[in-house]
């Protein structure tokens, strides 16, 4: 790691332990890859359930304080509820930042990431603070989109190893996930803005309708009025450029906090992991 994005990193990991649970580095064997993540865990021995849990675009490094806030904040309400939470670094660990204006990422939410989801996993259910049956995914905007794409039928892992049990995605990209007939194996919500013009929520309903009769059980909740990270506190909610690429179209975007949604995520998630 670069000296700048190791200062980053060292920054964002402060803030992460004083939003509540603290942090702890990891590695993960991945192959020729060390993926680097990082770790919480409740108070007391466990075994507990688990959360793998994907940043968005911006990556760990990239935007220590703004990804800090949330990714600290999630990690604090599920480690309070029971849950192991970790965030295996998909762009630090290859050398690349963010890959949020790239019409071509180097790593992809389809192939890279859902390698990485399931790394992850693997290496979970290697400790024993950890209930190997009982681990789930929750992502982010790119993240989500990952998400999705790991807990498709045609994705089930190859290992010997217990299946993930359920998944939650924020506001994710369903396009092209729609375009593949998506669907799932494990219980799938999704959680979005009825004003998000970046990740449409009208997407992301006919995908999740298409997927009836042949999928395990998928929800989708639009919540109106709220756009892009909607989960992100005191983040003042305004319209943002975005390029081609973030956006289809590109244009002016809503993103930032909605109390309504943001408060109902943070209800209704815990609640669906411990399912």
């Amino acid at each position: 790691m670069h000296c700048k994005a190791f200062v980053s990193a060292l920054a964002g990991a402060a803030l992460w332990a004083t939003a509540g649970a603290a942090a702890e580095a990891v590695n993960i064997p991945e192959g020729n890859l060390t993926l680097r993540a990082t770790l919480y865990r409740p108070q007391g021995t466990g075994p507990f359930p688990a959360v793998v849990a994907l940043h968005d675009c911006g990556g760990l490094e990239g935007r220590p304080t703004t990804n800090a806030e949330v990714y600290g904040e999630w990690s604090t309400v599920l480690a309070a509820k029971g849950f192991v939470v970790i965030f295996p670094d998909s762009f630090g660990s290859r050398g690349v930042g963010a890959q949020c204006r790239l019409r071509e990422p180097k790593v992809r939410a389809s192939r890279e990431r859902v390698a990485d989801a399931n790394a992850a996993r693997r290496w979970l259910q290697t400790q024993n603070f950890v209930r190997r049956d009982r681990i789930s995914l929750l992502g982010w905007s790119s993240g989500a989109i990952a998400a999705l794409w790991t807990v498709r039928p045609n994705a089930t892992p190859r290992d010997s190893g217990a299946d993930f049990r359920s998944a939650v995605a924020l506001y994710p990209g369903c396009a092209r996930l729609h375009q593949t007939a998506w669907s799932a194996r494990v219980p799938t919500l999704i959680l979005i803005g009825g004003a998000d013009e970046s990740t449409l929520a009208s997407t992301c309903e006919q995908m999740v309708a298409g997927a009836r009769g042949r999928s395990a059980r998928a929800e989708i909740v639009v919540y109106p009025g709220a756009g892009h990270d909607f989960d992100r506190a005191n983040s003042l909610a305004r319209p943002r450029t975005e390029p081609s690429g973030v956006a289809d179209p590109p244009g002016r975007v809503r993103r930032g906090t909605n109390p309504a949604a943001r408060a109902d995520a943070l209800r209704r998630v815990p609640l669906w992991l411990a399912r």
